[in-house]
């Protein structure tokens, strides 16, 4: 049932004479209504109302069998368009490949590809260094995942390959596993120690690099399995918990994590890499512990490779607009250390660390180790978490930018196949790297057809290059690592002005980037996705609640508290609850409720029984507890005899209480009892409940639940607005108090001329 407050000519009345009321009206105009409304008692819906009941549509009946069995006749049915529609789903290159324009987009995937290719080089091979992995794997990583998404990705700017972040949990999972097995700290091709089990990867005997490949295409399998189950139920909103307060936050963390796992690399330290719990506070323990033992030659080579890289890294994001294409200054300083370290041999001369030898050519595919899948279940979630987000949150970023659409469940299964495929090739896993996908982006990339460029520019480092590589120091690599973490550690300085916009939100920032630092990058996702989802349940159990003006000469009502020159409607409380009502705010309502209004009806209920029955048991009073209350609300300061205080009940300063429910999406049943209490303990003292803003759904439950009775139970009603409801409590109003009226002309001529004098 919906009311409206009309004209007979069809028009919203604009204004209506009530006692008290805030809008000044002639005399003419007041005698006018008042003639007009005294013809009618409060039971006849009046003339100048029109009830309109809108018809809804028939529900259609929820069927879970019907529902299923109409997805597998779809699924099911086979014929040549479904399967073309099928395929080019599935792999989108089939779509956009035929329409490819050789003339306007191939000479910039050409540039962005060459371009990217080059900067992965050094970074493919630091990021296998965080991985715990042989330099190899990162480019293997790079290559295959760069293939496998040209062909079912439906973005055309992301960079798929290694990732920093990824790669910390990758290591730190392989390393746990490392020891679990067995394997010594010391010498990175140690044997097993302690431990007859020879594994074999087609390779014979598995040294330490070889188990810790095995763990990582284990790990990469199950990662690309749960992404693709993900992307087949499609639940894509799974990655809408992970907020960019807390994103922002975990990659901030891990990023401290990932410096703190390189220091050693830069300065040339041989220490136990720690894992778990308090390892960001051990490793620095440890680091301070044998600083005596710091590599010179490292070191220096590391500062000046800093004192190098960073400098030209600003210039090129100073200047990325001008410029056509950043300066490659990584491969630069990745190409002349490397020389350096070969002539001056800092390998036998200064024990710096090196790459050592890197294979060329591709090995033969392998299957991953099913008997690790148990131990690495749980840490390939959070990683197929964080991977997904990354690589759909960026595809529809540059996807919204660029004016092309975007779908996320089609993504997840592409990263998902990024991980699942190339677990047989010897990769590591994978997803949408952030500063490759700039740097694509930023360099004219038109499509995908980029990513096969990059992949060509890999191969003829892993054919031919990869070996010149040997001499090439770890502590570049550290540094390589280290300048790309940029983006991250800046997010400090932001800090400030998200406090300024949302300090819950900063405070989920600094929860999440301190549980991943000082505690583990997957614990501390884990406490970031629950204090987030703790502060939403926080900000609807205690949301707010004010009490609404009116801006004169409008149909707007806002927040008293908020904006001056409101005006307040008197006799007439309207309240705002900004957010939904369940069981978890259902007390805080009445409360906030109670407080805003000054009437506590329970209370004030029980006060007037009290009176009202001693003053009829001391003085016979016979009048009826309306026209006592109406008494109360107006005290007379003409009246003669004035009563006993005791003997009056407590006074109230309104007869309505509008409730704006505008800010509520939905109720429940513990909601819905309490309006229901409300409405019927306002009604007790005398106070009608209106709602007014009620959305379809919301009124639905209410008329489900017996809220929406007979159109004569006053406090029942809905309304479309506010303003709505407001003239219909002034107009209900006026007429009780003219019914009133002539009641007490019959019955007491005395107090007709006293209710006259008001």
């Amino acid at each position: 049932m919906m009311y409206v407050t009309a004209t007979p000519h069809g028009c919203l009345l604009s204004c209506l004479s009530s006692p008290g009321a805030m809008e000044d009206t002639s005399s003419q105009k007041s005698g006018q209504s008042k003639e007009v409304l005294s013809s009618r008692t409060p039971e006849e819906s009046p003339a100048n109302f029109i009830h309109v009941e809108l018809e809804e549509y028939e529900p259609t009946d929820f069927s879970t069998k019907d529902l299923i069995l109409k997805k597998a006749r779809e699924v099911c049915t086979c014929n040549h368009q479904t399967i073309i529609t099928f395929f080019c789903q599935l792999f989108p290159v089939l779509d956009w490949l035929p329409r490819y324009n050789i003339k306007t987009q191939l000479l910039g995937d050409v540039i962005s590809g060459l371009l990217v290719g080059i900067v992965a080089i050094p970074q493919s091979i630091s990021y296998s260094l965080l991985a715990s992995q042989d330099p190899i794997y990162g480019i293997y990583t790079n290559f295959f995942c760069n293939i496998i998404y040209v062909a079912m990705a439906t973005s055309r700017h992301n960079f798929v390959g290694s990732f920093g972040i990824l790669c910390l949990m990758i290591g730190q999972s392989v390393n746990r596993h490392l020891q679990l097995a067995g394997y010594s700290d010391d010498n990175s091709g140690s044997s097993l120690v302690g431990n007859s089990t020879s594994f074999s990867n087609g390779t014979g005997a598995c040294d330490k690099s070889c188990y810790a490949i095995t763990v990582a295409l284990s790990l990469s399998f199950l990662v690309g399995l749960y992404q693709i189950l993900l992307g087949v139920l499609q639940l894509g909103f799974v990655a809408v918990y992970l907020s960019e307060p807390l994103l922002s936050g975990f990659v901030t963390g891990s990023s401290l994590t990932i410096i703190t796992s390189q220091m050693k690399y830069l300065l040339g330290l041989k220490i136990p890499r720690h894992e778990g719990v308090g390892s960001f506070l051990l490793t620095w323990v440890d680091l301070f512990r044998y600083i005596q033992n710091t590599n010179i030659c490292d070191l220096v080579t590391s500062l000046v490779a800093l004192a190098i890289i960073v400098p030209v890294k600003e210039i090129n994001d100073r200047y990325k607009e001008k410029m056509k294409a950043p300066f490659p200054i990584e491969l630069l300083v990745v190409i002349v250390a490397t020389v350096i370290s070969y002539y001056f041999n800092f390998e036998e001369r200064y024990k710096s660390a090196v790459c050592g030898d890197i294979p060329t050519g591709f090995r033969k595919p392998t299957l991953p180790d099913i008997n690790l899948f148990s131990s690495l279940a749980v840490d390939a979630l959070p990683i197929a978490v964080i991977g997904f987000a990354m690589t759909v949150s960026l595809a529809e970023i540059f996807g919204k930018k660029h004016g092309y659409a975007v779908c996320a469940n089609q993504e997840m299964i592409a990263i998902g196949m990024c991980n699942l495929i190339p677990s047989f090739f010897y990769c590591f896993a994978s997803s949408a790297a952030l500063t490759k996908t700039l740097l694509k982006e930023s360099t004219g990339t038109q499509t995908q057809v980029s990513g096969l460029v990059t992949s060509l520019v890999l191969v003829l480092v892993l054919l031919w290059i990869a070996p010149l590589f040997y001499s090439l120091q770890t502590s570049i690599l550290g540094v390589v690592t280290i300048v790309n973490l940029r983006g991250g550690l800046r997010k400090f300085h932001d800090a400030p002005r998200m406090w300024q916009l949302s300090k819950l939100d900063t405070v989920v920032w600094w929860t999440t980037m301190l549980s991943s630092t000082l505690i583990t990058t997957e614990i501390g996702l884990l406490v970031g996705v629950c204090f987030a989802l703790l502060c939403i349940i926080f900000r609807t159990q205690r949301p707010r609640a004010t009490l609404l003006g009116k801006v004169s000469n409008t149909e707007i009502y806002e927040d008293q508290s908020t904006y001056k020159q409101l005006s307040s409607i008197a006799n007439i409380k309207i309240f705002r609850f900004e957010s939904s009502l369940y069981y978890a705010n259902k007390d805080y309502f009445k409360t906030v409720l109670y407080q805003k209004t000054g009437v506590n009806p329970i209370l004030l209920a029980a006060k007037r029984r009290r009176v009202e029955a001693q003053a009829n048991a001391d003085a016979g009073n016979s009048k009826s507890f309306f026209g006592t209350r109406l008494g109360c609300l107006k005290p007379a300061k003409q009246r003669t005899e004035k009563p006993p205080a005791d003997a009056c009940p407590p006074s109230i300063d309104m007869h309505t209480l509008i409730l704006d429910c505008g800010a509520m999406q939905f109720i429940d049943t513990v909601g819905l009892s309490v309006l229901k209490e409300i409405h019927h303990d306002y009604k007790e003292i005398g106070v009608q409940v209106l709602l007014a803003n009620c959305n379809p759904s919301l009124r639905h439950r209410l008329r489900e639940g017996g809220w929406a009775g007979e159109t004569d139970s006053g406090g029942q009603l809905a309304f479309h607005s506010v303003h709505d409801a407001v003239q219909f409590a002034e107009w209900r109003y006026h007429v009780q108090w003219e019914s009133k009226e002539k009641k007490d002309a019959v019955l007491d001529p005395e107090d007709l001329n006293f209710q006259a004098s008001l």
